[in-house]
C-alpha cells in the first residue's frame, strides 16, 4: 500500500472519528453486502435512536484498512464471513476480547471464539449438492466417499482459494488428521470433471448444465435460485437436491455436517463500545436471526429460532459439532495440503 493512498485513509479515518465520535452512533465495517446487512442496521436505528455508519467492502481490504488506520481507526464493529477470516482479524490484532453475556447465552460456545474475540451471527451449511435425475441417492455418503472412484469425471469444486473451501479442509483436518485428509484431497482432484473455477453459483449450474453430477457449494446459494424470480435460475434450482454428509458411520466420518459462520467482533480501537455492544445483541436477537433465515437462507446461530420453508425443504440434518476458532487455527495446514493435491 503505497504512502499516498495510507494518507488518504488515515485522513478520512480521522474525520469520520471527529465527526461521529461524540454523537450516539456506531460505526461497522461489513465484509457483508450492503443488502444483506443495511436492513437490519436501520430497523437497530430505529428502535434504539443509534445512528449506524455502515463501510462495505471486499473482507480482506478492510480487515488491511483496520490495520492501515490502527487507533485512527472509526470503526467499532468488523462483520466478515467464515471463521477463519473471523480469526485472521483476531491474529491481525484489530479486535478487543470482551464478554457479552447476552451473546454468551444466545450463542453456543462452538458458534463464538473462546476467548471473546468475536461471535457467530449466523450459519452457513456447504453440503453436498447433486443432480437429482443422475445420481443414485444411495451412492452418497460423506465428504471423504467423494474422493471414490465412481465420481471420477463427476465431480465440480470451486477453487482453492476460496476460504469456505479452506475452513472445510480445516474441519477435515481435526476430524480424520493430516494424512486421511491429504488422500481424500487427492482423490477428489483425481475425480473432477473441469479445473476448479467460478463462484458456488457457478458450480451448481455446472451440475444442472451436466458437466459434473456433484459439489460442494453452500445452500443459500441454491436457495438463491430457488428463489429467483428468473427463468433460468429457477430451472437450474428445480435440477438439483441438497444432501447432508458424514450424517452416520463409525468415529469422525458421522459427524455430521460442515458448517461455518458469519460474524463479528468489536474493534480494538472502537469509541462506542456501549452502542457496539448494543448492536451485536440485536443482530443475535430473535427477529435479526428471522430475518437472515428468511432473507438470505442462512441458518440461526440462536437455537430454537424457526427457519424459512426454503431451507426447511432442504431436510434434516446433523451439524458438526466442531469449534469453529479451530477452523482459522487449521487454516495454514488445510491450505498446504490443497496445495499438495494440486487443487487449484
Amino acid at each position: 500500500m503505497n504512502k499516498t493512498l495510507l494518507s488518504i485513509l488515515v485522513a478520512t479515518s480521522v474525520t469520520l472519528s471527529a465527526q461521529t465520535q461524540a454523537a450516539d452512533v456506531v460505526n461497522v465495517y461489513s465484509a457483508r453486502k450492503e443488502a444483506l446487512i443495511k436492513p437490519l442496521l436501520d430497523e437497530f436505528s430505529a428502535n434504539t435512536g443509534i445512528k449506524v455508519n455502515l463501510i462495505t467492502g471486499k473482507a480482506d481490504a478492510l480487515l488491511k484498512r483496520l490495520q492501515v488506520e490502527g487507533s485512527a481507526s472509526p470503526a467499532d464493529v468488523f462483520i466478515t464471513v467464515d471463521a477463519g477470516r473471523l480469526h485472521r482479524a483476531k491474529a491481525a490484532g484489530v479486535l478487543k476480547p470482551m464478554s457479552l453475556p447476552a451473546l454468551e447465552q444466545r450463542i453456543p460456545a462452538a458458534l463464538r471464539d473462546a476467548d471473546g474475540y468475536w461471535y457467530g451471527l449466523t450459519l452457513r451449511a456447504r453440503p453436498i449438492i447433486y443432480a437429482k435425475d443422475r445420481v443414485d441417492i444411495n451412492q452418497l455418503s460423506s465428504y471423504e466417499a467423494l474422493a471414490d472412484s465412481v465420481w471420477d469425471g463427476r465431480l465440480c469444486l470451486r477453487s482453492s482459494q476460496s476460504v469456505y473451501n479452506q475452513s472445510l479442509v480445516a474441519a477435515s483436518i481435526d476430524a480424520i488428521g493430516k494424512e486421511a485428509t491429504q488422500d481424500w484431497l487427492d482423490g477428489m482432484v483425481e475425480n473432477l470433471a473441469k479445473p476448479p473455477a467460478g463462484g458456488d453459483t457457478d458450480q451448481l449450474k455446472a451440475v444442472a448444465a451436466g458437466v459434473c453430477d456433484v459439489t460442494i457449494a453452500n445452500t443459500y446459494y441454491l436457495g438463491r435460485l430457488i428463489k429467483s424470480d428468473k427463468p433460468a435460475d429457477q430451472k437450474v434450482a428445480s435440477k438439483l437436491a441438497v444432501f447432508w454428509p458424514n450424517q452416520s458411520g463409525t468415529g469422525n466420518l458421522g459427524r455430521g455436517a460442515h458448517f461455518n459462520v458469519s460474524g463479528a467482533g468489536l474493534t480494538k480501537y472502537g469509541k462506542h463500545p456501549q452502542q457496539a455492544q448494543q448492536l451485536l445483541a440485536y443482530l443475535a436477537s430473535d427477529a435479526a436471526q428471522r430475518w437472515y433465515a428468511d432473507i438470505n437462507n442462512e441458518y440461526p446461530v440462536v437455537p430454537g429460532v424457526a427457519i424459512s420453508a426454503t431451507l426447511e425443504s432442504f431436510g434434516a440434518y446433523t451439524m458438526d459439532p466442531i469449534a469453529l476458532q479451530i477452523l482459522g487455527e487449521n487454516n495454514r495446514q488445510a491450505v498446504q495440503l490443497m496445495d499438495r493435491a494440486g487443487w487449484r
